[in-house]
């Protein structure tokens, strides 16, 4: 093992195996690979930053508990402490997976989707329009207007803004109710 004093303020270690450490006189230190690709820098304040020789960085915040690693292409992946992991893709896009499987896209053009574990899924657009797919086969679409719920049979109720229902059974009934749920009027189908 050689040292040489590159300043005043730093000692460089050149190892047999080739490989350099640097100790700076803060307590930080850089180790680079023999063949120079690949360094890792341990900060004094315990932040360890590692560039492999595909040139991804890996940034581990000591405080934090948080490593932020970003790949050639341009991915950017974030690991918290509490199992929270997102991804931030080139394009702009997002992706939060959260602790308990919950995962939320963030679109560049405003909208977003939420996939929870049970298979629920929740699209709010750029309007502000919010449409909900159940597991079950039912799907909610909430507007500034009104609340509908559709159902796999065919079956629609909707709840507009001044508290009126509407419900069109898949049988081609109609039930309109007031904001106080009278029934106001119903049809019932005709059968030939």
């Amino acid at each position: 093992m050689e040292r040489k004093w590159r300043k005043k303020y730093e000692v460089e270690q050149v190892l047999k195996n080739g490989r350099h450490i640097i100790i700076f006189c803060n307590g930080t230190r850089k180790e680079i690979s023999a063949d120079g690709k690949t360094t890792r820098v341990t900060f004094f304040n315990g932040d360890v930053k590692q560039t492999t020789s595909d040139q991804t960085v890996i940034y581990f915040y000591a405080d934090a508990q948080t490593t932020h690693t970003t790949y050639p292409d341009g991915l950017e992946v974030l690991q918290f402490p509490n199992n929270q992991m997102e991804k931030h893709y080139p394009d702009g896009k997002k992706e939060i997976t959260f602790p308990d499987q919950t995962i939320k896209y963030l679109f560049t053009d405003g909208h977003e989707e939420c996939v929870f574990p049970d298979g629920t899924i929740i699209r709010l657009q750029v309007d502000g329009n919010k449409i909900i797919e159940f597991n079950n086969g039912q799907r909610e679409i909430h507007t500034s207007s009104y609340k509908r719920r559709e159902y796999p049979d065919g079956t629609v109720k909707t709840v507009y803004l001044n508290g009126q229902q509407e419900t069109k059974y898949s049988s081609g009934r109609i039930r309109i109710k007031d904001k106080e749920g009278h029934i106001i009027m119903d049809s019932k189908p005709q059968l030939f």
